[in-house]
């Protein structure tokens, strides 16, 4: 939408513009959940269990009740509701059985914190422990303990997910595209590695924080820090058989979500001690260490990928099986396994695939999404898997993902075709090869390497998302015009840190053709007072948002035309605008001002017509379709944002300790609509993603207790671990219904640095690594083994001898590997590669 349109020619769009809520942000005068104090108001406060697995033998309140100050003690007998965003798996408080350290079991409501927290401490719990059920990839074995007995009575959402009862797969998702079997028959060479990285917490700045309060006649007010308010509406609504006119959801500022924010959590426990409180309301704000284990985190991942090559480079097939760890309950993970499902092999075009993904119960604090959804995860393996295959072809890593990567005329996995204005992957590649001088050591390079004695090696990756949303996904923009001619607007997308609102202030300025400054756009949601919208996730608020912005701001003009045509009683193709007043084109000085027409237009004598003006854009994804649940084929992708990360990391081959030198990111945005707010997405997500590929993660002993449930142990990046160079590179080609050519950018900054950095230390200094996040400790093992033989398994090697069985000549023919740059004083050239005996495949090393 406006794709087409002469950037130079914009005034706004693509122009720098200060960010809207930034003056409120830097002065403290935004009021987030936790500002919040409201007349009566109570606070609640949670006991969670100390065991991953076990039966609630008993629960004693009684000296809790019995606490002066007070008003609400609860547990999960007196609550027999379920909760679930697309399969209703999850009590409000466990009920006879806990399912994950860290669950809630009891919840109080009193006038202050501190005496809520008394009374948590003086409920007593009797519980008979059980053995937990923690390893994914135990899924099949039919001896392991189920997590969900009852799975087969659960609702969900029947066209999309497969949960299969008896098990614990809480979804599977499968994709077939064209003959797997047969294109491994055809490779020249089979090649087969796991990849791994655990659960990984959000940690916003702020954390989880909800209001509620049940009045009379069952009206439910709630005030909470989540990302998407008609979310909260319809969950809440849902479980509790309640009018969603009856349920109003505010969301004021949000300080960061990053996913974690996007479903129902705090709420309904909130309301229900309201409700037993007698309507007062009460709130409960989560510590760091209950963001941890109460609340959840990312789905840890196993992956296992198989990949058939011919020896010029290109994939023939590719198996990929996912065991994704969704905790103790389903929550978004069934959604991220569909979605890296379609998305699994990367930007990358592969004949044959299949594609395997399970959403796997465990008796851990459960997944939901997280920035990437899903992406992140399983880029760390498969651009770990391209280096791997690059090296046992003996080409050049990045030779070889252009060799493969989607380019107009492909198929993606699901049978999509890619076009010119898909987007381009390879031209992000090449840019930050060149940003990184990929393929060599600079000058300086090589005099760091010679001062400081570590080894310095370069990578570049590549990574792909689409939104991950409902066929059906839509929003609204309503504009109302003011009496002084300026403009507020009203949605439901909920801006948590991105800086979308600004962008879409652009967008309205640049149709309407007025000074920003006119522009308003209130942070503040509430679904009593603001149309709806789907939700705030998915990287998909700019482009839908921003196309119902486009349509609003041109309804709005059309109405002011309509008002300026009577009462300058000429025709409306005659009509321009500026930005005080619709005018007569060619008679300039008969205008009709704004203000005039704002609520109404009145003439000289008293008469009025058209009364206020506002302007109304309805926008809905376009051309989308379920996946069919056997293939996995269909039209999933609103739009696709390519992106690629080139990383330059020095390592010390004794310790083990890496430093960061130069992270260069470029991104295929379509159109640019705010410079700083795109540069801000791609800084901010890279170091996001560095800190899972360096230091977070979830650590758990054989009971399934979380051993690191504070930043004391559970680390998150620092200043000291931002690279010392940053490179940005923005890659336009529009995004033909995007608004003015763009397509969302946020989360994908975090994907596939991770694999970049792996892919750095191996070259650097040989460090064989399949398990993230990299810790020095893990470069430090891994160069122990080096050398060593490791335990392997080899999978197949089809030589030229056996080419006999598909009708061609036998005969030794060696493999040539192309002309690659010259590394580290090397010279280019071509060079013959042995005939390859055996393909070893190595087990993931954890820790």
């Amino acid at each position: 939408m406006l794709d087409n349109l002469n950037k130079k020619s914009l005034k706004y769009v693509g122009k720098a513009t200060r960010r809207i809520d930034a003056v409120e942000k830097i002065t403290g005068q935004a009021l987030y959940a936790g500002d919040l104090e409201f007349a009566g108001m109570l606070h609640g406060k949670i006991l969670r269990s100390p065991h991953a697995r076990a039966k609630i033998k008993k629960i004693d309140v009684s000296k809790a009740r019995c606490l002066e100050g007070v008003h609400a003690v609860l547990t999960g007998h007196d609550l027999d509701y379920r909760v679930g965003l697309y399969l209703v798996d999850k009590y409000i408080l466990a009920r006879d059985t806990v399912r994950h350290f860290g669950e809630a079991v009891a919840a109080v409501a009193a006038e202050t914190p501190a005496i809520a927290r008394k009374a948590i401490e003086l409920i007593e719990v009797e519980y008979e422990v059980q053995t937990p059920f923690l390893d994914p990839k135990n899924v099949f074995d039919k001896k392991a303990p189920l997590v969900h007995p009852e799975l087969g009575s659960y609702d969900y959402v029947q066209a999309v997910f497969t949960p299969i009862p008896g098990t614990n797969i809480a979804n599977h998702t499968k994709l077939r595209k064209g003959d797997v079997e047969k294109g491994f028959k055809d490779s020249d060479l089979i090649i087969e590695r796991e990849y791994t990285n655990p659960n990984v917490q959000h940690v916003p700045m702020e954390t989880h924080i909800a209001i509620g309060k049940w009045d009379i006649g069952d009206r439910i007010t709630i005030h909470t820090s989540a990302q998407s308010p008609f979310t909260v509406r319809n969950l809440f609504a849902h479980a509790f058989k309640i009018p969603h006119s009856n349920i109003r959801v505010f969301i004021p500022y949000v300080g960061g979500g990053f996913g974690g924010k996007a479903g129902i959590h705090l709420e309904p426990l909130c309301c229900c001690l309201s409700k037993a409180a007698g309507g007062r309301p009460v709130k409960i704000q989560a510590t760091r260490e209950e963001e941890f284990s109460l609340l959840p985190c990312r789905s840890g991942l196993v992956y296992q990928i198989k990949t058939g090559v011919k020896k010029n480079g290109k994939i023939v097939a590719q198996k990929m099986t996912m065991f994704w760890d969704a905790g103790a309950y389903a929550d978004y993970a069934v959604n991220v396994t569909r979605a890296s499902g379609f998305s699994a092999s990367g930007p990358y075009e592969i004949e044959n695939a299949w594609v395997d993904a399970y959403t796997v119960y465990t008796n851990k604090p459960f997944g939901t999404a997280y920035r990437g959804f899903g992406h992140v995860e399983f880029s760390w393996g498969m651009e770990r898997h391209m280096n791997y295959i690059a090296q046992k072809l003996n080409i050049d890593p990045l030779k070889f993902r252009l060799i493969n990567a989607l380019k107009p005329g492909s198929k993606t996995m699901t049978g999509e075709e890619v076009v010119e204005n898909t987007g381009n992957v390879s031209k992000c590649m090449q840019a930050v090869a060149e940003s990184i001088n990929y393929g060599r050591l600079t000058a300086e390079e090589k005099a760091r390497e010679k001062k400081t004695g570590r080894k310095i090696g370069k990578s570049v990756v590549a990574l792909q998302k689409a939104p991950a949303m409902p066929p059906f996904t839509g929003t609204v923009m309503i504009l109302k015009l003011n009496e002084d001619g300026s403009v507020t607007a009203s949605h439901s997308l909920t801006d948590y840190g991105m800086g979308t609102y600004t962008s879409l202030a652009q967008i309205i300025a640049e149709v309407l053709r007025w000074p920003i400054e006119r522009i308003r756009i209130p942070i503040e949601t509430d679904t009593d007072r603001d149309p709806y919208d789907w939700q705030t996730v998915a990287s998909k608020g700019l482009l839908l948002s921003g196309n119902a912005a486009i349509l609003a701001a041109r309804d709005l003009l059309d109405k002011c035309y309509d008002v300026a045509a009577q009462a300058l009683r000429a025709q409306k193709c005659d009509l321009d605008h500026d930005a005080e007043a619709v005018f007569v084109r060619h008679h300039a000085a008969h205008r009709v001002t704004y203000q005039q027409m704002a609520v109404g237009y009145a003439y000289p004598n008293g008469n009025a017509i058209c009364g206020p003006i506002v302007g109304v854009g309805r926008y809905i994804a376009q051309g989308l379709t379920n996946l069919n649940k056997e293939n996995g084929q269909g039209n999933p992708a609103l739009d696709w944002t390519y992106g690629a990360h080139g990383l330059t990391v020095e390592v010390d081959e004794k310790t083990g300790e890496y430093k960061i030198i130069k992270v260069a990111s470029a991104y295929d945005v379509g159109c640019v609509i705010n410079e700083a707010s795109v540069r801000g997405q791609a800084i901010g997500g890279m170091i996001q993603g560095l800190g899972t590929a360096m230091c977070e993660g979830y650590l758990y002993n054989g009971k399934g207790q979380l051993l690191n449930p504070s930043f004391t142990d559970n680390k998150i990046p620092t200043s000291l671990d931002i690279p010392e160079e940053i490179d940005c590179i923005a890659i336009e080609t529009p995004q033909i219904d995007g608004p003015f050519g763009a397509r969302g950018v946020g989360e994908h900054s975090m994907i596939a640095v991770c694999g970049a950095l792996g892919n750095a230390i191996e070259e650097a200094v040989g460090a064989n690594l399949t398990h993230m996040p990299i810790r020095q400790e893990d470069v430090w093992k891994a160069l122990q083994k080096k050398g060593r033989k490791a335990s392997e398994k080899v999978i197949s090697a089809v030589v030229t001898e056996e080419k006999t069985r598909r009708g061609r000549k036998p005969g030794k023919k060696a493999i040539e590997a192309p002309v690659v740059k010259a590394k580290r004083g090397r010279k280019p050239g071509t060079k013959k590669a042995e005939k390859p005996a055996e393909i070893k495949v190595e087990k993931p090393k954890r820790g």
